[in-house]
């Protein structure tokens, strides 16, 4: 029967993943740098393949370090499962979080399945609402932790995820020719509305706001009904969207950050329990995830030749 893979040589190996350095890693997990490396050299040993390639200064990992690393995290997650499912000493009392809705729905899910299943005890109170109500609440200290899109320039957070924004269309609904692009976004405030806007700006592009609404499940019906073009981060693409490219027209846009709040006086205990959870869950979410948009959204989307105005105003949505 073959040997069990090392649970201290996977965290180990995750803190190089983490930080691309065996240095960085051995000063995250408190080690020396020669344990470091004698503990990957036994891993790679044990598993017969290279794990790690030099890149410059730093390390990267193999397409065969690439592999392991999903099943890493995998184990080391039911590992700390398993262990607080015995813990005596586990936590209890209410945590409240706060999410817009669109991160509720993509990242919300697994987070409370895995909390719930080690912190039995823990009630989770779950606001939804845009990320500026979200930041007014956690100054009040009505919530204890908040999932916000990272603005530096409106509210401080912790940076724990990075990936593309797009722009988006639907794959079987092409839109007009010599139109303005039309557009389905969130409020005036909304961080993605005034960059998808600022870059048509600069690109002298004419576009039309059709559809204002906080609510993602609206935003994303209007793009699958064909009737607007949005954007979204990579993680949010749905099947039946397209991505739109410079091929199409479309100006390139920043990637968007999702930001962790805190609540200062927060029980350190619980706060390290669920931003535990929220960085495994964030990390597990990859952007190949967008690979399950089917491969016909390769598919033919016209690209709008200009025509002013530049901005007019259209629907805002009743009831949002």
């Amino acid at each position: 029967m073959s040997a069990p893979l090392d649970i201290d040589q996977l965290h180990t190996f995750i803190a190089i993943a983490d930080t691309g350095s065996f240095t960085r890693a051995a000063d995250r997990i408190f080690k020396t740098q020669s344990a470091v490396s004698m503990q990957m050299r036994r891993l790679e040993e044990r598993i017969g393949k290279q794990l790690f390639t030099k890149d410059g200064r730093g390390n990267r990992l193999t397409a065969e370090g690439e592999k392991l690393l999903n099943y890493a995290r995998r184990i080391i997650r039911l590992n700390n499962e398993a262990i607080a499912a015995f813990d005596d000493n586990r936590l209890e009392g209410t945590l409240r979080i706060g999410t817009p809705d669109d991160y509720a729905d993509r990242y919300m899910p697994e987070i409370i399945g895995r909390f719930a299943k080690t912190h039995p005890n823990v009630e989770l109170y779950i606001v939804c609402e845009p990320s500026t109500s979200l930041t007014e609440k956690m100054q009040k200290g009505e919530l204890d932790i908040a999932l916000v899109t990272h603005n530096p320039r409106e509210r401080q957070s912790d940076v724990v995820r990075t990936e593309p924004l797009c722009w988006v269309a639907s794959a079987n609904h092409p839109l007009r020719d010599n139109a303005p692009v039309p557009l389905a976004v969130g409020r005036r405030d909304c961080c993605w509305r005034q960059l998808a806007c600022s870059a048509l700006d600069a690109d002298g592009r004419d576009y039309q706001i059709l559809f204002t609404s906080w609510s993602s499940t609206v935003v994303t019906a209007a793009v699958l009904a064909g009737m607007a073009v949005s954007v979204l981060p990579e993680s949010a693409l749905r099947p039946g969207m397209k991505v739109l490219t410079s091929a199409d027209g479309f100006p390139p846009l920043p990637p968007v950050q999702i930001g962790l709040m805190k609540r200062p006086g927060l029980s350190v205990s619980l706060m390290s329990a669920i931003t535990d959870h929220i960085a495994a869950c964030l990390d597990n979410i990859s952007i190949a995830s967008a690979s399950s948009v089917p491969d016909d959204l390769d598919g033919d989307v016209r690209s709008f030749a200009p025509r002013p105005p530049r901005h007019r105003p259209g629907h805002l949505m009743p009831g949002w």
